[in-house]
């Protein structure tokens, strides 16, 4: 591709400061990892959190680079060189100009919110992969495209593996999870959403956002980026999507509401735990779903997911049946039954997930509530007083573990546990920092009619070795002999 092509992108949405290049050359790939370049290679420098790319520039030029995109002011770096405002939304207005608007040719659909973006988007993926359509998915588990499965290193690719990969999608669908963090990185910059889902907004990621106004206006990027007759499917009954909802409106974007208030497109009228069943009206007609997925928090999912399909055209009778087909995602709400205890493994890691979990526990008729959780190390703190409120509260027993500890030592986790539970803890709760101790010992609490909830893990293997044979929540459950 001639570059010229790549800097009138550029400069047609003003990101372009200074330019200093034959627009003439032609560029044989992209890269913004220097280990990824080769022979006439356009690297793009992107000043990172740990690590700033123009201090690799040499490198890139070493290895074959013919042009480089940053954002400082360089004097003579060797080769043609474009200076930009924003380096990582230059990558995503690029990346998608090189492999030709890949988003362009297929129904492209967004989901964010704080909780239950991967049961959504898998739910609406397998409704409509049941309604004869190929169907890729972009998300926190993994990433799945033309039916083969890959390792999923960000819940969101950057922008230009995310364009690589639609260019190489035979797919006629693709279903993104999209994360506050991906949408201020730029990380879908240059793509163009059919349809865009928010499930809700609740404490998290405050110590990436400094308040939940800027962590919300980072969630509402995802809307920009709708195509001129794209849609929305809003989950109203959270304050935060109301106030969502009001603005697309009033920016003319075709808005759908779901919810239990009234004046809600599709409005919840009913729901009932076991079986899972939730009656939704629209108009003047009521319809009742079935499915496999317990809790009030999979009550909203599930609507959300049967009014994204029915937004798609959808005929009703078909989502009721993929939906009550549909066996749920490992490591959310995902229950493992054993001598008439349940274990529950969920990726709950905010206050509001960790609410709806240990009261869907309590809903389910639980006779005691045994919670195992902690708190991820360098991740945001200030969640963790209100986590350990709620788990007081509604739990019978609580057994504060360890987390991914990350960069944090084992002896500061530990110290911050203590104090977590000394200051905001009570007589129900103990620390047991080994994670597959922590859970032997809630299973040996356990009695008939009992629910253990193993919270903050998901289906994510452990990152760190702990004393019993366990490679995650689910392998901990499964190799332990329970006898109640």
């Amino acid at each position: 591709m001639k570059l010229q092509e790549l800097v009138y992108e550029l400069e047609s949405k003003s990101e372009v400061i200074n330019k200093n290049v034959d627009e003439t050359m032609q560029i044989s790939g992209l890269a913004d990892n220097t280990s990824q370049i080769e022979e006439g290679y356009l690297f793009i420098a992107i000043k990172g959190f740990l690590k700033d790319g123009h201090t690799y520039i040499d490198e890139a030029i070493q290895k074959g680079a013919a042009v480089i995109i940053g954002e400082a002011d360089l004097q003579n770096p060797g080769v043609p060189y474009v200076q930009v405002k924003n380096a990582r939304k230059a990558l995503g207005i690029i990346s998608s100009k090189y492999y030709d608007y890949p988003s362009r040719n297929k129904t492209l659909i967004g989901i964010t919110g704080t909780n239950g973006k991967t049961t959504t988007s898998y739910l609406v993926k397998h409704i409509l992969a049941s309604l004869g359509h190929s169907c890729a998915l972009f998300g926190s588990i993994h990433n799945i495209i033309n039916g083969v499965d890959y390792p999923s290193q960000h819940t969101t690719p950057n922008s230009l593996e995310i364009n690589r990969m639609l260019s190489e999608s035979n797919d006629d669908v693709v279903v993104m999870e999209v994360t506050s963090h991906a949408l201020t990185q730029y990380r879908v910059e240059g793509l163009a959403y059919d349809l865009a889902l928010f499930t809700n907004l609740s404490h998290d990621h405050l110590d990436y956002h400094d308040s939940m106004e800027e962590y919300f206006e980072a969630k509402k990027m995802l809307f920009d980026l709708l195509k001129s007759d794209g849609k929305a499917v809003i989950n109203t009954d959270d304050s935060w999507g109301q106030k969502l909802a009001d603005i697309l409106k009033e920016d003319g974007t075709s808005t759908y509401r779901i919810g239990e208030m009234s004046g809600s497109d599709f409005r919840i009228v009913e729901s009932n735990f076991n079986p899972p069943r939730v009656k939704v009206q629209e108009k003047n007609e009521v319809t009742s779903i079935d499915s496999n997925m317990y809790g009030i928090h999979n009550m909203y999912n599930v609507t959300m997911a049967y009014a994204a399909a029915k937004v798609l055209g959808r005929k009703p009778a078909e989502i009721l049946s993929s939906i009550q087909n549909f066996e749920g995602v490992k490591g959310r709400f995902q229950i493992i039954t054993r001598h008439d205890v349940n274990f529950v493994i969920d990726y709950a890691h905010t206050p509001d997930a960790i609410f709806h979990c240990l009261s869907t526990a309590r809903q389910g008729g639980a006779e005691k509530v045994i919670h195992v959780f902690g708190f991820r190390g360098d991740r945001d703190r200030t969640k963790r007083r209100e986590m350990m409120a709620i788990t007081s509260e509604l739990s019978d027993h609580y057994i504060l573990t360890f987390d991914d500890l990350n960069s944090v030592s084992k002896e500061d986790m530990e110290k911050e546990l203590q104090h977590l539970q000394n200051e905001h803890g009570n007589e129900k709760g103990r620390i047991v920092t080994d994670r597959t101790k922590a859970i032997k010992q809630a299973m040996e609490l356990a009695e008939a009619g009992d629910w253990v909830l193993i919270t903050g893990k998901g289906n994510e293997a452990y990152q760190q070795r702990y004393d019993l044979p366990a490679e995650s929540d689910e392998d901990m459950v499964k190799s332990l002999s329970y006898q109640p």
